[in-house]
């Protein structure tokens, strides 16, 4: 066997994988609008660059037909290949998003890595005492009073854990659509300044099947952007979360 034909071979079976830890990304992990704005993209490039890149290379450099201890390379290759996968998933899956969170104004969106595993343990219902393995869970927040409310207040000003990241504080999003609802926007005052995301949004508020006079929005914050979480006007239940810049 020649040295580009064992590269070729090594490099299918890598691209073979990748394919099947992107379409768990895409269509699992990080469900669409998410991919990019939780950081799987970033993510992607890392294990594309482990997987597809790093392991066939090195069996193009150390191949050689006939070579005392290639067995041995190419043995050490895979083993080191695989591990590094298996890194990169780890970290893929430590960073999916697991919660939507409603809070006063907008959606939170919140990876797992984001939460203190006793935090989690110490949710209101046990529905969210696990971590989703197939996108965000909806919930809304209920803020406490009092003095507690205050040094919640402070704790997220100095730079502690804010509201969404405290599962203890999670409620049903039914009860708090109301206040959500109450800071809406119109759909109509949403101008994004990019033709694509024009049609984006368009093409969006069609697949509601709902009319524009219809549907409110919010800002949906997360990690590496933001994107426009589209409501019914008049249950608050979320219809679309839309790739298209809340702030512009």
């Amino acid at each position: 066997m020649s040295r580009w034909k064992a590269f070729g071979i090594h490099l299918s079976i890598s691209i073979v994988i990748g394919l099947a830890v992107g379409a768990l990304l895409l269509g699992v992990w990080y469900p669409p609008p998410y991919f990019h704005v939780a950081g799987a993209d970033e993510l992607m490039l890392l294990l594309v660059g482990v997987d597809i890149v790093l392991g066939p290379l090195l069996t193009l450099i150390v191949f050689k037909s006939g070579k005392r201890g290639l067995k041995l390379d190419l043995t050490l290759i895979g083993l080191m290949q695989g591990i590094a996968l298996v890194y990169g998933v780890h970290v893929v899956l430590e960073s999916r998003p697991v919660f939507l969170v409603a809070a006063v104004d907008r959606f939170m969106l919140v990876s797992a890595n984001d939460l203190d595993p006793k935090d989690v343990a110490s949710a209101s219902s046990s529905a969210w005492r696990s971590l989703s393995w197939t996108g965000p869970k909806t919930v809304g927040v209920a803020l406490p009073e009092g003095e507690e409310r205050t040094q919640l207040m402070f704790q997220s000003i100095g730079g502690g854990k804010d509201v969404d990241k405290l599962p203890k504080y999670y409620v049903d999003y039914a009860k708090a659509a109301p206040g959500l609802l109450a800071r809406a926007k119109d759909v109509d005052a949403l101008k994004p300044v990019d033709e694509s995301e024009r049609a984006t949004l368009a093409s969006a508020i069609e697949k509601t099947g709902e009319k524009s006079d219809q549907i409110v929005w919010v800002p949906v914050v997360a990690r590496n952007g933001s994107l426009v979480m589209l409501l019914d006007r008049k249950s608050g239940a979320p219809l679309r979360a839309v790739a298209v810049n809340p702030w512009e």
